[in-house]
């Protein structure tokens, strides 16, 4: 659970701070339209559960990873992860960018949520070394 905890602190600061740094540097969340810097936002989750998922198959695991055992880890970092980003979005929305109305950044959240199961998924067929069926 501590590796867990440590990657999904670092997902959910990250993505707080990319939302400030997108502010500061002068692009808003006004409308549906993503800038193609956003895109780059992607990779926080998916670099995150990867090196997460992998620490904890190599340091907790001895190297020996089913699918579910990694599901089950990747969830556990997103939903961490997930509860510092939405508290960060909330503090953003409220009290930083007071214009941003909340379908705009909901629109956000939902594709955090999806690019988040996504790379949780690919991220355990990556680094599964072992079938649930397997007698070892």
């Amino acid at each position: 659970m501590k590796n867990a905890v440590i990657s999904g602190i670092i997902i959910g600061v990250v993505s707080g701070l990319w939302l400030f740094i997108m502010r500061w540097t002068g692009h808003k969340m006004l409308d549906d339209q993503l800038t193609p810097i956003e895109y780059i936002s992607i990779l926080i989750p998916v670099f995150g559960v990867y090196f997460g998922l992998k620490g904890y198959r190599d340091d907790e695991l001895n190297g020996r990873m089913n699918f579910l055992q990694g599901l089950v880890q990747s969830f556990k970092i997103l939903l961490i992860g997930g509860v510092i980003a939405g508290f960060a979005g909330i503090v953003y929305i409220n009290y930083v960018a007071a214009e941003n109305n909340f379908r705009d950044f909901s629109g956000r959240l939902f594709g955090a949520l999806l690019i988040g199961v996504l790379s949780s998924l690919a991220a355990t067929l990556v680094l599964m070394t072992k079938s649930n069926n397997s007698l070892d």
